[in-house]
């Protein structure tokens, strides 16, 4: 029997202030976020204690932030609210739970997960959707990778949604986290754990993103500012899709990339994409496959057998330009050991393959893509 839920309860906001008056910020709160959101909307807050991520690194969210966060942090509380991106969200998360010391331990569930405090979560980027789902994804600097907790005890209690973070949000750093979107909506409509619940949130979100592209194409990047809200929201169904059926190979094989060259995560999962969807088509272009290309061309006005061709270019035209793995700084040498990273540490996300990639498969892709 395969179960779909939701868990934090999700609020629609229309600006700071009203985020501000809903959950009272107070003394007794933990903040987690960056210092420009903080000093543009909340500067004025009485809050027991703020961490600015960026103070204990930048980039992706590594267990050495983690732990030189906690040890700065002196006054108990008794909420998180974490005020950010992926990178806030995901480290949020962990300071809700009773011990989240060592951060490796956690990790490889030698400590168990146990949740202590309430957690807020507000996300101010459109493609993470880990304020809906109960994953926490840290760099381990001395593995040279990426690993993933999923445990319940890691959801939020609140998710809320409030589009005006969003408005000074660098067209690039939009592009990536949108394609993240983009990509788990994709990964979790072809999943094993799919449902058909699942796959309604799948669509609608990857509808909302695709049509919001098409408005950039055609209309240039001003209109952004008007679509923030769709895709505010499309990004939360996304997760709601990937938090019940799970991502797959695009992710797995992104991580390494990302651990090892600082690729944001959105991006160095469009560096992926369309390779492994392609190899998904050789293999087993029958099924859910056809019906994903399908739904993809119709939105798009392609024909069903160009949907990877005109994706790209769409992408590629007017949201981010797509770089071979060699432009990051991949050598033919690093393939082998990234695909043997990838089938030791990966296999939670491997396990959602649309179909089994053995390690020939992966090392093909990843040589393609050089």
């Amino acid at each position: 029997m395969k179960e779909f839920s939701v868990s934090p309860k999700i609020f629609m906001l229309k600006d700071c202030n009203e985020f501000i008056k809903e959950f009272k910020i107070d003394e007794n709160d933990l903040v987690i976020t960056i210092e420009v959101t903080w000093n543009t909307y909340f500067k004025d807050i009485k809050v027991g204690t703020v961490i600015y991520i960026e103070n204990y690194g930048v980039g992706e969210p590594s267990d050495e932030m983690i732990e030189a966060a906690a040890a700065d942090i002196k006054k108990p509380y008794n909420r998180v609210i974490a005020i950010g991106g992926g990178t806030v969200i995901d480290c949020a998360k962990l300071f809700a739970l009773k011990n989240l010391l060592p951060v490796t331990d956690l990790f490889d569930k030698k400590i168990p997960a146990e949740k202590e405090k309430e957690l807020v979560l507000v996300p101010t980027t459109c493609g993470t959707g880990s304020e809906v789902t109960n994953i926490s994804i840290l760099e381990f600097k001395r593995r040279h990778t990426k690993f993933g907790l999923a445990d319940k005890a890691l959801f939020g209690d609140y998710a809320v949604i409030v589009p005006e973070l969003l408005y000074k949000l660098p067209f690039k750093v939009f592009a990536a986290s949108s394609i993240d979107a983009l990509v788990h909506s994709a990964e979790s409509y072809l999943s094993p754990k799919a449902t058909e619940i699942s796959k309604m949130f799948s669509v609608k979100a990857m509808t909302m993103i695709l049509n919001g592209y098409k408005k950039i194409e055609k209309e240039g990047r001003e209109v952004l500012k008007s679509l923030l809200p769709d895709f505010c929201l499309a990004s939360t169904l996304a997760g709601i899709a990937f938090g019940n059926a799970g991502c797959a190979a695009v992710h797995a094989m992104s991580y390494p990339l990302g651990a090892e060259f600082h690729v944001p995560h959105g991006e160095s999962n469009y560096a992926m994409f369309t390779g492994v969807f392609k190899k998904y088509m050789e293999i087993k272009p029958e099924g859910d496959i056809r019906e994903l290309n399908k739904i993809i061309a119709d939105i798009l006005g392609c024909e069903v057998s160009s949907v990877s061709d005109s994706l790209e270019a769409l992408l590629n035209g007017s949201i981010l330009k797509k770089k071979s793995l060699s432009e990051y700084g991949m050598r033919d040498n690093q393939i082998e050991e990234f695909t043997d990273s990838v089938i030791a540490n990966q296999q939670r996300l491997l396990n959602n393959n649309y179909v089994f990639l053995d390690r020939n498969t992966l090392i093909e892709i990843y040589t393609k893509l050089m």
